[in-house]
């Protein structure tokens, strides 16, 4: 396939993630004509891009305040440890995220860093008391591999997942 083929495929693919992005529940015929494309070409570079695991999954963006969950994240230092150890598969395997649900807590991102700290959980706990039980477990699970351990909640969500939450200008209040 010659290399210009191979760019158009990526621009193309691009395009359509972009407009994914924006917002995955739009149709298929409204995908296409955004990006240019034929309905089959939209269908086609989607289950491509699912195949491949370019596009892992779609998700709903929801307002905490009508489900009644608060928005908190865990920033976590942790001691270097060798490579294999029991904490990184436990990252790995989602072991929190298991036990966090036991205590109605939803783990919505979970990712290892490169900088100051190492991991940053991001959850919804419906209180500050289910948030504190859930970092209570962390510090449990990984004790002795922890050298800090940081949990913040959030008090305006302004974008999320790139969508601009929608009462923003009801929410700047707060910050008045």
């Amino acid at each position: 396939m010659p290399k210009s083929s191979r760019k158009k495929i990526y621009d193309d693919e691009k395009k359509l993630i972009h407009e994914l992005q924006i917002n995955s529940n739009e149709s298929i015929d409204k995908l296409a004509k955004k990006c240019g494309f034929s309905r089959q070409k939209v269908w086609r570079i989607i289950k491509r891009l699912e195949k491949n695991k370019t596009i892992w999954g779609y998700h709903a963006v929801d307002d905490n305040e009508k489900i009644k969950m608060n928005n908190y994240i865990m920033l976590v230092k942790g001691k270097t440890l060798p490579i294999g150890n029991p904490a990184e598969k436990d990252i790995v395997e989602r072991t929190m995220d298991k036990q966090g649900k036991d205590i109605g807590i939803f783990v919505e991102d979970s990712m290892w860093l490169h900088g100051e700290y190492d991991w940053f959980v991001s959850f919804k706990a419906k209180d500050l008391k289910a948030a504190k039980q859930f970092y209570e477990l962390f510090t449990s699970q990984y004790s002795g591999k922890i050298l800090e351990l940081k949990l913040m909640e959030t008090i305006v969500t302004v974008k999320k997942d790139g969508f601009e939450n929608p009462k923003i200008i009801e929410n700047k209040k707060l910050l008045e």
